[in-house]
């Protein structure tokens, strides 16, 4: 059986994409996460897994993307090359078009110095634009080697990472034709906090690539929290002024959901979706998504109709 992803139709039907992530847990008990995640029902077209984040080793983003999925949500299932060599990148792929999880973020993956488990070797036999190729082969029914998959092409919508607000403009063009060239089917961008870098990248590159991009959108929540990212987010800069205004908030949560929401409505006049980030307070973004004025979904994922044979 082979999944069809109706986080693309949603892209084809011409919708303003909306995705949300969540955090698979460091034990066994999802729990916490599935509660989190069941509150964005109708509300987002799918919700990333993560994959070990940070370095940090959590549950795996393929059994954490199944129980999301079997909630009723779509997930998008992070992979990243770090932990992983081609063999088992390409086992993992096969294993999510066979369980009806089309949708995956292609990473690099974050250093092992980022994370906790400084002991860890780190794999990286391939990296994010190498794993696009790999996605893309597997598509046309190939494998790593070039040799015909005995069972034909499977279906993955695949799409990488990308920094509008990257200081390289040129390395930052690179990066984004590779991926275009590797076959990234959609982007999902790091936080935002400049949009008039969004805009200038949309009206250089985005545009033009016909693919969607989705900015990132990250609930503030204190100004501890805001000068936290600036001081340990490399490529981030939250404004002064968003410090300052959470800062003399009452109610600084509040005033980060607020704050969120306008990003969200800025995001709408430049590029074709966002992806919401609020760690630990997943089941904010639906306060966020009415503050912005975004509606539920009319046609939320029916888990009936996920296979085709």
């Amino acid at each position: 059986m082979t999944a069809l992803s109706q986080f693309h139709a949603a892209h084809l039907r011409g919708e303003f994409l909306i995705t949300a992530e969540v955090m698979p847990p460091k034990g066994g008990d999802p729990q916490r996460m599935l509660a989190e995640a069941k509150t964005l029902l109708g509300r987002v077209h799918a919700v990333n897994v993560t994959d070990s984040s940070r370095a940090m080793a959590r549950m795996s983003p393929l059994a954490a993307a199944i129980l999301i999925k079997n909630l009723g949500l779509e997930p998008v299932m992070q992979l990243a090359c770090r932990d992983r060599n081609r063999i088992a990148l390409q086992g993992d792929l096969l294993g999510a078009a066979a369980l009806g999880i089309p949708n995956i973020l292609a990473l690099t993956g974050d250093p092992i110095s980022a994370g906790d488990c400084p002991e860890s070797r780190a794999v990286f036999d391939l990296e994010s634009t190498r794993l696009l190729r790999l996605a893309q082969a597997l598509n046309q029914g190939r494998d790593l080697q070039g040799k015909p998959l005995p069972d034909g092409p499977t279906q993955l919508f695949v799409g990488a990472a990308i920094d509008p607000q990257s200081p390289s403009r040129s390395g930052l063009e690179r990066r984004f034709q590779r991926k275009l060239a590797a076959g990234a089917a959609f982007f999902q961008s790091q936080l935002i906090s400049d949009f008039a870098r969004l805009q200038e990248f949309m009206e250089r590159w985005g545009y033009a690539s016909g693919k969607p991009i989705l900015a990132g959108i990250f609930l503030l929540k204190s100004a501890k929290n805001a000068l936290y990212i600036n001081n340990n987010v490399p490529g981030v800069q939250i404004p002064a002024a968003l410090i300052d205004r959470l800062s003399r908030a009452g109610d600084p949560l509040e005033e980060g959901i607020q704050i969120a929401a306008e990003q969200v409505q800025k995001a709408k006049t430049l590029c074709q979706g966002v992806h919401l980030m609020a760690v630990r307070v997943e089941h904010l973004i639906p306060k966020i998504l009415d503050y912005a004025g975004i509606p539920p979904l009319s046609s939320p994922m029916s888990p009936a109709n996920t296979y085709c044979r």
